[in-house]
């Protein structure tokens, strides 16, 4: 977390007082977990007292702190719950933002699933993502792992389908690390290539019921399917995923933009720091970011190690590489 240069080492004191009593130690968290995330992301130090917290720390701590504490609040309010991920989330978002209302990003609820569990934006950017792809026909989502790319992209499409919008959803991967090999493995076909689409059945799996996810795709209406299989269709009312779409060559990339007919919207996710291609093989979704940009109806929305939304370490594990891939490219 970026945090601003403090203008005074002094240390100041304010008390916010919250006037509902069930909202605020829901607000504190269980034994207080919410309050002792925010010390450790933040540097303030909190205390209650009745139904106040007394803050204290370096003025941009108390302020930031004074933010979240009372956004939050501000969602109990709106029945929205809260759970310690979202001071996690809060406190990056303000930290970054100090004018973003939270209530627009955590209440953009994008899929309410058959587990009822909601799906929502986490970050700015996941917010500018899922508004993206209400907008365009076309969206990019490119960053690192974790930051919500393909599992957004999958609870908008089953929103869309849940919806009527459409009347299929097609999830496609490039099977890339099998190159050549897929002949020697065991089985039929969809057997060989299964452990490469397996990430995008995990993310299904997430959203609904087993039953239903068997029965969809047996009927075709939501299908699984390797790059490869996309070649020679065409694609209408339908929502269309490309998952790790920095594994496709310039060929595929192309061959897969050109499938798509009428009332089709497609999504490609990928890393374009993380090819598995052969050396020499340029990546269709890094050439796909000079080509098509400025092409009205498609849009490119970036992704940061900020908006990671994974175990708390993954945010820093990604920053130590780049650290380090950024040091080897100055040598």
């Amino acid at each position: 977390m970026e945090r601003p240069d403090p203008t005074s080492e002094d240390s100041i004191t304010k008390r916010l007082t919250f006037p509902d009593h069930e909202l605020m130690r829901s607000l504190c968290g269980e034994h207080n977990l919410h309050l002792q995330l925010l010390e450790k992301q933040i540097g303030v130090s909190v205390h209650g007292r009745g139904n106040s917290l007394l803050l204290e720390g370096r003025n941009w701590e108390v302020e930031l702190a004074e933010r979240v504490l009372n956004q939050l609040y501000d969602l109990l309010k709106a029945n929205y719950p809260i759970y310690p991920n979202d001071v996690d989330y809060a406190t990056r978002i303000l930290s970054s933002n100090h004018s973003v209302d939270l209530k627009k990003i955590f209440k953009d609820e994008v899929y309410i699933s058959s587990k009822k569990k909601v799906i929502a934006p986490r970050t700015i950017n996941q917010k500018e993502y899922i508004d993206s792809i209400r907008k365009f026909d076309i969206v990019f989502g490119i960053g690192p792992a974790g930051t919500g790319k393909t599992y957004l992209a999958m609870a908008m499409a089953v929103s869309s389908l849940v919806k009527n919008q459409v009347n299929r959803v097609v999830l496609a991967r490039p099977a890339v690390e099998a190159g050549e090999h897929l002949g020697f493995l065991p089985g039929d076909l969809y057997e060989k290539i299964n452990p490469y689409l397996r990430p995008l059945y995990d993310a299904l799996h997430d959203m609904m019921d087993f039953e239903n996810v068997s029965r969809l795709l047996e009927q075709g209406i939501i299908e699984v399917a390797p790059l490869a299989f996309m070649r020679g269709r065409t694609l209408n009312d339908s929502f269309v995923i490309l998952d790790e779409a920095q594994n496709a060559t310039r060929e595929q990339m192309k061959m897969f933009l050109t499938r798509l007919g009428f009332s089709c919207k497609a999504v490609i996710t990928g890393d374009v720091t993380q090819t598995d291609l052969p050396d020499g093989k340029a990546s269709g979704l890094i050439e796909a970011k000079e080509i098509l940009k400025g092409i009205k109806g498609v849009q490119f929305v970036y992704f940061s190690r900020e908006d990671v939304i994974r175990h708390p370490l993954v945010q820093e594990i990604i920053d130590a590489y780049e650290k380090m891939e950024d040091k080897i490219s100055r040598q």
